[in-house]
């Protein structure tokens, strides 16, 4: 009798080989875009994106070596698939003119979508003729950040830089799942309000392996921000690694389990701060840990500021509403700047509780540094210096 089965077991073979999605490439350059950074792509890019989320297979966008033009852009889900890759081997540019997207909230912007990798490339958002504006005093649009992802989920960046943008640098607003690794965050140190990375209203982010210079914080940590895990990360020039502001608004989501593990702060203004509005709030921030951290000299190595009011205006005279409580401070060494390298400034209203120091050894030219306390309790276990103050 013949063996009917390999001939149904090699259709059967071919009809699911067949049925593996064979994912879509659409090179940019294919659709109009020129890598000579003069000639405006943002047409053939949002024509690259459109056949790509309209494609039910995996897509690859691919931009080639070079310099491309592209002005204010914007990336909208729901897409047919849930794999759509950058790979961006050259580099994008922003306007040299900073007036052309200096009132736009943002450069480049994705929203509404999931699955999403960008991976490599250089964003350059060309800042510097705005840093100088502002500087100069003069009347200067706000800035757009250079890249945002918002109301999106399952989301990963690696390997990507990001040059001189005129405010932020990468934004997470409102997302789940996300993961940056391998990115590169580079601005003046006197470059106004150019945050690396900044999170809010998302959960189950992760940054890995990154390294962020900037005029400003560079990662900071907004409100409705929940399971964060930061590890392996330089932060110099730069404001530090911030939570916060917090409280500005009355009614305001908290942040919780935020975990930075490992970094190296290189004489930046802060290592490790908590800051808050000192006016009323229902915010909070509780079930953060500080491991493994080296401060070499950081004006403010460990910092709670609960009191912080710029240009005393909406709030003097009150205190901060927002709780901070449970927060560990654990195998943190180096260098302070200043003479006090603990500071805890917390609200007189709702004292900060349950703060954890264990293994801190901060010096200041070469003796131990002091710590400041108000309103903080906690406790203290290992070698710790400065001495406690809590």
């Amino acid at each position: 009798m013949a063996n009917t089965s390999i001939p149904i077991l090699l259709s059967l073979f071919l009809f699911i080989s067949s049925s593996i999605a064979e994912p879509l490439t659409v090179n940019v350059e294919s659709l109009g875009a020129k890598p000579d950074g003069k000639t405006d792509g943002t047409k053939a890019f949002l024509a690259a994106w459109a056949k790509a989320c309209a494609s039910v297979n995996p897509a690859v966008i691919y931009v080639p070596a070079g310099s491309f033009l592209l002005s204010k852009v914007i990336f909208t889900g729901q897409c047919k698939n849930n794999a759509i890759t950058f790979q961006i081997a050259g580099t994008l540019v922003a306007p040299s003119d900073y007036r052309v997207i200096g009132n736009a909230d943002n450069w480049i912007l994705f929203q509404h979508v999931n699955g999403v990798i960008i991976s490599g490339g250089i964003l350059d958002g060309q800042g510097t003729g705005l840093w100088a504006c502002k500087s100069a005093g003069r009347t200067c649009p706000t800035g757009a950040t250079t890249l945002e992802f918002s109301n999106s989920n399952n989301i990963k960046i690696a390997g990507l830089t990001s040059l001189n943008s005129q405010m932020f640098h990468i934004v997470i607003n409102g997302c789940d799942n996300v993961k940056v690794q391998g990115v590169k965050v580079s601005a003046s140190g006197n470059s106004p309000n150019t945050d690396g990375i900044h999170v809010q209203s998302s959960s189950g982010v992760t940054i890995l392996n990154s390294k962020m210079g900037t005029g400003d914080d560079c990662v900071s940590i907004g409100p409705g921000t929940a399971n964060l895990w930061i590890e392996n990360v330089v932060c110099g020039p730069g404001h530090g690694i911030s939570i916060g502001s917090l409280g500005k608004d009355q009614n305001e989501a908290g942040v919780q389990n935020v975990t930075l593990k490992t970094a190296t702060f290189i004489a930046t203004q802060n290592g490790v701060r908590i800051k808050s509005w000192g006016r009323p709030s229902n915010g909070f921030a509780r079930n953060i840990l500080f491991q493994h951290a080296v401060m070499v000299d950081v004006q403010n190595p460990i910092v709670i500021d609960q009191n912080y009011c710029p240009d005393n205006k909406g709030c003097p005279g009150q205190v901060s509403g927002v709780k901070v409580s449970d927060v560990t401070y654990q195998d943190i060494h180096g260098t302070s700047a200043t003479q006090v390298g603990v500071k805890f400034d917390c609200s007189s209203k709702y004292p900060c509780s349950r703060i954890r120091l264990q293994d801190v050894k901060l010096t200041y030219k070469n003796q131990p540094a002091q710590a400041s306390c108000t309103h903080a309790a906690g406790t203290v276990s290992g070698f710790v210096q400065p001495s406690s103050c809590l």
